[in-house]
């Protein structure tokens, strides 16, 4: 039985799309249609952000509402979202091969969680006051900045899309969102649950499309604020549509981050959460340690270790309880990387475990590792977005971290070793916007993002927040 969707969901209503273009959903483990939903139109997201612009512009609507009553709306929101938690995840993970029990941590519980976290605080917030040098004293006042344009990817799209759309609603704004059109059904059902929360009319607003109608949207005379998830490449474009409307922009872009295995580590001892940070999600999230940097002392030790934990994961039907890896989210995905494959032996690589497909059907690859792999190799160089791993020799700690800052890429990284110290110091070395010592964990409360082509702006924490406010000096006192 598939799922299929005919209307759009816009100011709060159900409404048919403006044309009959239809995005079809296929499932990566059985290349089986599962669903479809209405394609936006560019005359869909005119009506999205007026609708949004309407609900933002009301003298009595939700940017004048104060903190308290948005953290209410936004609490029952969160419940509706874990009422559709199963369902969620489900929905996730027949379309884009994620494992079901990471999707029922990302997807399932994550979104309610970012609600509860942005809607607290604004619950409780106050303006600052600061005392001058000039004398008299200056409130410091926060305010929505408008209808925002937010643009999520498919590898985790509804904890991608509470990045967003959970500071940016607990902060006052509306929201037009663009979901990729691999993961749509989990946004429509997202849409569902903010109707059953009475979210009021053009708070948000859902248009599935594909890279075209991003562009639109980016460029829509309505829009305040773009906020942006996915490649390096379409983010620089939406940059240069931003700065030339001085439009306030956070992107979230690729990476290509470094596992650095300091010489005195136990890294069986961390195999999980090793796993985790480097392999999770069918090798499909932006920050994943695809670089392995080990000591050369410890080399074939580490490329052991790699190996057998790539050559153990189990592989297979996403939906499965024991799965660890699903398929890659489409053909065109699964044929990227086994590019990448094929360029890394061509450049000298050796493959430890892996390199060909798993199974017959479904865009299965099997969790590959390379040894010998050099810094300037493509396979360590560029991302691929699979379940690929590099291991690359260092000869001392200078030397990793010159590996490592080498990549034009700054989103994630980790330090594996047994001292938690001395892991901390090296993480200060590595320019990068995010570590993890031991493992690595999205923390709602830490502020999330990259450098270089990496990306700009921040997503989590206070600072998620403030990236949806303008901030205004109000002079008090002045003589």
């Amino acid at each position: 039985m598939t799922i299929d969707y005919t209307d759009l969901y816009l100011d709060g209503r159900w409404v048919a799309p403006a044309t009959n273009a239809v995005i079809p959903v296929i499932s990566p483990s059985t290349e089986a249609r599962i669903g479809s939903v209405p394609e936006g139109s560019d005359a869909d997201i005119d009506a999205a952000v007026d609708a949004a612009r309407r609900a933002f512009d009301d003298p009595a609507g939700w940017a004048h509402w104060d903190g308290k009553r948005r953290a209410d709306a936004l609490a029952k929101f969160a419940e509706e979202l874990q009422a559709r938690g199963e369902a969620t995840a489900n929905r996730v993970s027949s379309q884009n091969g994620m494992p079901i029990s990471l999707a029922r941590q990302f997807e399932s519980g994550f979104p309610a969680l970012l609600l509860q976290y942005y809607g607290a605080m604004v619950a409780e917030s106050e303006d600052e006051v600061r005392p001058g040098m000039l004398g008299g004293s200056t409130v410091v006042a926060r305010s929505p900045i408008g209808v925002v344009g937010a643009i999520v990817p498919w590898n985790v799209p509804q904890a991608i899309t509470f990045l967003k759309i959970a500071p940016a609603l607990a902060a006052g704004c509306t929201v037009v969102l663009k979901p990729a059109p691999e993961t749509v059904l989990d946004a429509f059902l997202m849409a569902e649950a903010a109707t059953a929360a009475g979210m009021p009319p053009g708070v948000l607003n859902v248009v599935p499309g594909g890279r075209e109608l991003g562009a639109y949207l980016v460029r829509h005379p309505g829009v305040d604020k773009v906020s942006f998830t996915g490649s390096t490449g379409a983010g620089r474009s939406i940059a240069r549509d931003c700065g030339e409307l001085l439009r306030p922009v956070t992107l979230e872009l690729g990476g290509k981050s470094a596992a650095i295995v300091l010489d005195d580590v136990d890294l069986a001892a961390d195999i999980e959460s090793f796993f985790g940070a480097t392999l999770l999600n069918n090798g499909q999230i932006c920050w994943l340690c695809t670089r392995v940097l080990a000591p050369a002392a410890r080399y074939d030790e580490i490329v052991d270790i790699v190996t057998d934990l790539a050559r153990n994961t189990t592989v297979g039907d996403p939906l499965s309880d024991t799965t660890q890896m699903g398929p890659l989210v489409s053909q065109r995905q699964r044929d990227r990387v086994e590019s990448y494959i094929a360029t890394g032996q061509r450049d000298g690589g050796r493959v430890t475990t892996g390199g060909g497909r798993a199974g017959e059907q479904g865009w299965f690859v099997e969790p590959t590792v390379f040894a010998d792999v050099r810094p300037e190799h493509t396979i360590a160089r560029e991302e691929i977005f699979g379940p690929v791993l590099s291991v690359i020799r260092y000869t001392d700690e200078d030397d990793a971290v010159a590996i490592a800052n080498s990549s034009e890429y700054g989103l994630g990284g980790t330090v594996w070793t047994t001292d938690a110290d001395r892991g901390a110091r090296f993480a200060r070395r590595i320019a990068t916007g995010t570590v993890g010592i031991n493992g690595y964990a999205n923390d709602p409360t830490a502020p999330f993002g990259g450098i270089k082509s990496s990306g700009m702006g921040r997503e989590l924490g206070p600072e998620g927040l403030s990236s949806y406010q303008n901030v205004k000096s109000i002079y008090l006192d002045v003589r």
